[in-house]
């Protein structure tokens, strides 16, 4: 792979988690030379947000999409989502689309053009109001 540029992994959780919970495959990753970054969401992790401060799906990602926004302009990542981190990776795909590489959706949550996030919460009203 000499000549080609190696691409950062960014792990966003699922709800109810933090970066913590890539821990080991973070390590691994970074043992292996693959660049690694796990962020919290809002709220989430060490985050210093309050959950009850959030008010919407925006605010939650807003950790992910800060990150984003401070790359060089030339540097594209793979967002890794697991669970409710779909919906993070593919609003920070809508943000960023020149940022972004690829996304992997591991178990994850994946809205499209005839899916969206209110449809998902209508198929799933176990969802937590938290997440709306």
């Amino acid at each position: 792979m000499e000549g080609k540029k190696k691409r950062r992994l960014v792990l966003v959780h699922g709800a109810q988690h933090g970066g913590w919970c890539w821990y080991k495959l973070s390590a691994l990753l970074n043992s292996a030379g693959i660049q690694v970054t796990s962020l919290d969401m809002a709220a989430s992790g060490i985050d210093p947000k309050q959950v009850l401060d959030i008010t919407s799906v925006s605010e939650y990602v807003e950790p992910l999409l800060q990150f984003l926004r401070s790359l060089p302009a030339e540097e594209r990542v793979i967002l890794v989502g697991h669970s409710f981190g779909g919906l993070c990776i593919s609003l920070a795909m809508e943000f960023f689309p020149h940022k972004i590489a690829a996304a992997v959706f591991v178990t994850a949550w994946m809205p499209g053009p005839h899916l969206s996030y209110l449809s998902l919460k209508q198929e799933v009203p176990t969802i937590n109001s938290f997440y709306v």
